[in-house]
């Protein structure tokens, strides 16, 4: 199985950002990190990862996702502003995991609203870096 993990906004920062929102760990660490639970999962599975400031490029990476099995997006900032996201999702028919580090939904009130979240089969926040491991979990168990 092959997966890829898109990563938006200002997630190139995680580390030194926000620290006490984001935690410590860089988005570097979380992808090693990721590779090494998904070899615990199974040897098959395949990660790529991508990263972008910039909404255009998200769509694009999308738009080239037919070949994987699966798609787990941290959207970031976009999550509350992109329906070209959202329809990029939504017109390749990948199944999607929403992943947030912190819990959107105790912070402020503009997070609550994703256009991500409808067109996601399911959504993890509020795990720090976990939140990735479990999307992964979650992804790969509904597609064995």
């Amino acid at each position: 199985m092959k997966f890829i993990v898109i990563n938006g906004p200002n997630l190139n920062l995680l580390g030194t950002r926000e620290p006490d929102i984001y935690g410590t760990t860089t988005l570097v660490d979380i992808n090693k990190e990721l590779v090494d639970f998904a070899k615990t999962l199974d040897d098959n599975i395949e990660l790529s990862f991508f990263q972008s400031n910039i909404e255009g490029e998200i769509v694009d990476k999308i738009q080239q996702c037919a070949d994987f099995s699966g798609l787990i997006i941290n959207p970031a900032g976009y999550t509350h502003t992109s329906v070209a996201i959202a329809d990029a999702i939504k017109g390749v028919g990948i199944k999607c995991v929403e992943v947030h580090l912190s819990n959107v939904n105790n912070r402020e009130e503009f997070r609550k609203n994703s256009f991500i979240s409808p067109v996601s089969t399911g959504t993890i926040a509020g795990f720090q870096k976990d939140s990735y491991k479990l999307a992964l979990l979650g992804l790969y168990r509904l597609l064995k």
